[in-house]
């Protein structure tokens, strides 16, 4: 029987990653029966919206979703799609893997990390407003809810992932209200799970400590906003937002996507990296129960990546998206 999955091209290179990492699902013969739906600005002068109703109903409907990057306005439009769609399915954790693969040149060859990020509350919730003409006011809001599920589900995952320990990032020394609770609630569940060690930074030194010894962590649990900054310079460790993938995992669903931007100034032109976008099906794969699929996926990468003979320009090479995709099928075991 056939597993259901929203499909979400997004906009700018979303169509083009996505559809690679739909290719590369369906070569694995795990059965997928895709469902369709539209997000993006182009949305809007169609639906009024740039996340029509029938795509949540669909999400709604199947539970699981792929999704590719949908452009989002700086400092003017709407809001952030994916921010209202972690809010409307309450997927509480962003999980950011950041793997170094031989064949990319990075300056590190030993990272394997993840970065587990509240997904709904903190600054990212986006709950702000203008003061008069020439003041502007964002509000930090963060409850012991959130702050014990997104840590106990740290937890939770480095035990089931054989990961050997939890570090909470935080800025407790200032913020003595919001991350100040945040990590005394980290301290708390860390003494039910005497197997994994814990220690807590505050985000600025953690940058530091990142860029210096990345060998040191493991599982990172962070605030909203600084899971987005720390994940995206862990992202750069390991040669760019083109290799890394993402989890949106909730009480009402799960949506898998690569966590760069739609980049438009290349869309259409077959070269963007589909890297993250077919990692992040690997993802999919594994939380639907298909590890070994999964496995398969990300080994048939490791190989095409480490023989360096079919990489797209971000990675040093010439090959277009669909030919790196194809690559990848024919590695698969």
């Amino acid at each position: 029987m056939a597993y259901k999955v929203t499909l979400i091209p997004g906009d700018g290179c979303g169509p083009e990653v996505i559809a690679a990492a739909k290719r590369v699902v369906e070569a694995t013969g795990v059965a997928i029966a895709w469902e369709q739906a539209e997000a993006g600005a182009a949305m809007i002068e169609k639906y009024g919206t740039p996340l029509p109703e029938e795509t949540i109903a669909s999400i709604r409907r199947n539970g699981v979703a792929l999704k590719g990057p949908v452009t989002t306005p700086v400092g003017t439009g709407f809001r952030s799609v994916n921010v209202a769609m972690r809010k409307t399915f309450d997927l509480y954790a962003n999980v950011r893997p950041a793997k170094t693969y031989p064949g990319v040149i990075t300056k590190f060859d030993h990272i394997d990390l993840v970065v587990v990020r509240e997904n709904t509350e903190d600054l990212y919730a986006g709950i702000e407003h203008m003061v008069g003409e020439d003041a502007a006011e964002s509000i930090k809001l963060m409850t012991r809810k959130g702050c014990e599920r997104i840590i106990r589900y740290a937890f939770e995952f480095a035990m089931r992932e054989g990961r050997k320990k939890v570090t909470a990032v935080h800025k407790a020394n200032i913020m003595k209200c919001t991350d100040g609770m945040f990590l005394n609630i980290a301290r708390e569940i860390a003494k039910e799970y005497p197997q994994i060690a814990f220690d807590d930074s505050i985000v600025d030194a953690m940058c530091m400590r990142l860029v210096m010894h990345p060998e040191d962590y493991d599982v990172l649990v962070c605030p909203n906003l600084y899971g987005d900054i720390v994940s995206d310079l862990c992202a750069g460790l390991v040669g760019g937002l083109g290799l890394t993938p993402s989890a949106n995992i909730g009480v009402e669903g799960a949506i898998f996507e690569p966590i760069h931007g739609s980049a438009p100034d290349i869309a259409g032109q077959n070269k963007i990296n589909p890297t993250a976008a077919i990692l992040s099906a690997v993802l999919m794969l594994a939380h639907l129960g298909e590890a070994k699929a999964a496995e398969n996926i990300e080994q048939a990468v490791m190989k095409v990546i480490s023989e360096g003979k079919t990489l797209t320009q971000d990675m040093g090479g010439v090959a277009s998206t669909e030919e790196f995709t194809d690559a990848v099928i024919a590695a698969l075991a």
